[in-house]
């Protein structure tokens, strides 16, 4: 049996990062999208790009959908993921097709959609905390902190340009004065993926740099509108 292949459609953010890690686990990738310098990028880093207008069903029917194992649909613009997801199951039945949420409202389309699987952008951070975290004493404190409070939940950021992260160590923050937690982060100086901040090194907060927070649902949609500010 030959190695499963993908069509992923979008490159940008979560695009990009879904893209390299399923390179890198052995999938055969093909990437579909409508913005040219994400295509251009996603050649840069290695992939087959496909540029095609996405609101055109004779352009999407162009890409043989059949001959793919599956579809991933990671467009920024999550109710484009919502469209898309509508727009594929129209023009071929039995297509087995995984979309991203970070929203009860979007993952609901989704799913009405008919999208086989939805991907939780907050459910994914939260299965990595306890499946990376080994240690059973930090494990156990952890899902003793999560199941004992109310909204407690995990949210992916990206620190914004202009932020006022930016240029910052991770731990010269007081992350627990926004009432919330740094669990870990993407840092791309770096080159290591995902990393936890149990891991012991200090990371340069910059732009583009994805953390993971935990805390109260609010304070963290709070805290993701504030990092946007240039001061606070």
């Amino acid at each position: 049996m030959g190695m499963k292949k993908i069509l992923i459609f979008g490159y940008g953010h979560h695009g990009r990062h879904i893209a390299n890690g399923l390179k890198e686990d052995g999938y055969v990738l093909t990437v579909v999208e409508q913005n040219e310098s994400y295509c251009q990028q996603a050649q840069k880093d290695g992939f087959d790009c496909i540029l095609i207008d996405m609101g055109e069903d004779a352009e999407i029917l162009k890409l043989r959908l059949e001959q793919y194992d599956q579809i991933v649909c990671v467009m920024d613009d999550e109710h484009y993921n919502v469209f898309l997801t509508l727009s594929l199951n129209a023009l071929m039945e039995g297509l087995n097709i995984v979309a991203i949420s970070d929203s009860v409202h979007v993952t609901h389309k989704l799913r009405l959609a008919g999208a086989k699987r939805v991907i939780d952008m907050y459910e994914v951070s939260a299965n990595r905390i306890h499946n990376i975290l080994h240690r059973p004493i930090a494990t156990e404190l952890l899902k003793e902190f999560v199941t004992s409070k109310d909204g407690i939940s995990f949210m992916e950021m990206e620190i914004p340009e202009g932020s006022f992260l930016h240029g910052k160590m991770s731990d010269e923050v007081n992350f627990g004065h926004y009432d919330v937690l740094l669990v870990g982060l993407v840092d791309f100086e770096r080159h290591k993926g995902f990393e936890f901040v149990t891991a012991g090194h200090k990371h340069h907060l910059d732009a583009g740099d994805i953390i993971v927070c935990m805390g109260e649902v609010e304070k963290l949609r709070i805290f993701k509108k504030m990092i946007a500010k240039k001061d606070v």
